[in-house]
């Protein structure tokens, strides 16, 4: 069942997994590189965001300045992979709440609509509200659970 030589271990960079922002875009289709169901997917991930998210959940996370080749846009939005350690030297997994790749890239879609800087857009997973209309940026509304 492992693919693995004695000369690469788990804990070599080559050997994590890569996410990319593609994975887990609710804009993308399949054949665009979306790989989590369309209503689980999030809309426009950034690689910092998807950082973020699992740097939270304790998992030891690279960033690389990588396109995914099947991106048309050369945007800097659109650049960024992420790398993610799944398992042990051992071949256990790391975190055992994610021993799969679909673990992790669900738990990202879950958890970056919680994320602050996504509080303030498009209220709490409705899609029906217009998602590209305010083009981006802004983010400076806020909605009324402020500082208490």
């Amino acid at each position: 069942m492992t693919s693995w030589s004695p000369d690469k271990l788990h804990s070599d960079r080559e050997r994590w997994i890569c996410i990319y922002p593609a994975y887990v875009n609710s804009k993308k289709t399949i054949a665009e590189g979306r790989r989590v169901p369309k209503d689980k997917a999030v809309e426009n991930p950034t690689y910092q965001e998807i950082r973020d998210v699992l740097s939270a959940a304790g998992m030891k996370v690279g960033v690389e300045n990588k396109l995914y080749p099947r991106e048309r846009s050369k945007e800097m939005l659109y650049r960024g992979r992420i790398r993610v350690q799944l398992k042990n030297d051992d071949g256990t997994p790391l975190n055992p709440e994610f021993p799969t790749r679909e673990s992790v890239m669900l738990h990202v879609c879950s958890m970056i609509p919680k994320l602050k800087t996504r509080q303030g857009k498009a209220g709490g997973g409705d899609h029906s509200a217009q998602g590209a209309a305010g083009s981006g940026g802004g983010g400076s509304k806020k909605k009324g659970k402020g500082r208490r």
